[in-house]
């Protein structure tokens, strides 16, 4: 569940005058009944308007230097009209590649726009590809591959699923809002065995850790009132794992869709509706000095069913993407200490904010 769609829904306008309109009826709506096949699913969705591959994780070298990472791969559908152009523009395609350098308190992000043109950016089954220019995911029978390079910074990367992919929601049926269409069809591997090495100013890190992937594809999911969100991947030593969000209105109130999931460490999946769990920011804040965004650092969970009690803090505070289109967001790296049984547990995941920044405006490459 991500907000960068945004951006591209933004972006789309602006092609309109070449790409004909987009209009809603040409696209699938996620709702119930969807049949998921795998390794099918890994890939492509034209059928739908948007879809994102999404790749986190925290990984450490042989001497403790530890790192945060993000590759984010999105489509936004322009036209769906039998056009065999290379340059007709059927979809966006956006990329984000993100390193936190933890122990060096230090931020790197970079982002890219295209079309897909003769092999610009795109998905192919065949191959097992998604990229943006020279970023990539490839997509194997039991293991993937991250490759992204950036001015600074860059990491090459072999993914293991520890697990088998979870469906999120009811039955992988994701409602943001109440109503046809406000859904995404949404899975993720919530558990991937990552080595490989991370490029930094010119030194190399060999590192190992684990990941998470989210994939959602739908057709507008999110209500007119819904401002943004909180979302958070836990991974807890026990090998259990959590994800966890809460829409926000625009008056400050939480969405009655805010929902979650628990998977215990055989992989079994347990969904978890608002009423079962609490997510409440503390009242530390880190203030964007680009955006002037005052985030929540901080979070306390609470989820009484199954007797967790969870702090999550943020080892990197600064750790925002200023985007140069669309809107600017929070995410990154964080530690987790959980309270369980009278036992403690650590673990690591990824939290991203949206919609504490203004809305940008989109700007678009020449």
């Amino acid at each position: 569940m991500r907000n960068k769609w945004l951006a591209l829904l933004l972006l789309t306008t602006a092609c309109l005058s070449t790409t004909g309109p987009a209009t809603g009826q040409e696209y699938k709506i996620a709702q119930p009944g969807y049949t998921f096949e795998f390794p099918r699913d890994y890939f492509n969705h034209e059928a739908y308007q948007t879809e994102w591959w999404y790749y986190t994780g925290n990984v450490k070298s042989p001497d403790g230097h530890r790192f945060g990472f993000e590759l984010t791969f999105f489509r936004q559908g322009v036209s769906r009209a039998a056009n065999s152009s290379p340059w007709f523009v059927h979809d966006i395609w956006m990329a984000h590649l993100a390193l936190s350098d933890i122990n060096g308190q230090r931020f790197y992000n970079e982002e890219r726009l295209n079309r897909s043109g003769p092999g610009i950016a795109g998905v192919d089954e065949h191959t097992g590809r998604v990229w943006n220019g020279n970023w990539q995911a490839h997509i194997g029978d039991g293991e993937e591959e991250l490759h992204g390079v950036g001015d600074k910074f860059g990491l090459a990367l072999r993914l293991t699923p520890l697990k088998r992919p979870v469906l999120q929601g009811q039955n992988g049926v994701s409602q943001k809002a109440e109503g046809v269409g406000h859904a995404s069809h949404y899975f993720s591997l919530t558990r991937l065995a990552t080595t490989g090495s991370i490029e930094l100013e010119g030194k190399s890190y060999t590192v190992e850790g684990t990941s998470w992937i989210d994939h959602e594809f739908f057709t507008g999911s999110l209500a007119a009132n819904e401002r943004g969100w909180d979302w958070l991947s836990i991974q807890l030593e026990d090998g259990t794992e959590l994800m966890l969000y809460r829409l926000r209105h625009t008056d400050g109130s939480i969405d009655p869709y805010t929902s979650g999931s628990y998977v215990d460490s055989s992989g079994k999946s347990q969904f978890l509706p608002a009423k079962d769990f609490t997510l409440t920011p503390a009242t530390d804040r880190w203030t964007s000095p680009t955006t002037k965004a005052a985030y929540p650092i901080r979070w306390h969970l609470s989820i009484p069913g199954l007797k967790m009690q969870l702090e999550v803090t943020a080892p990197l505070k600064s750790q925002e993407l200023a985007a140069s289109f669309g809107p600017s967001y929070w995410e990154g790296a964080i530690d987790v200490s959980c309270a369980r049984n009278g036992s403690t547990l650590n673990g690591v995941g990824y939290l991203e904010m949206t919609g504490y920044a203004e809305p940008g405006k989109p700007l678009i490459p020449k």
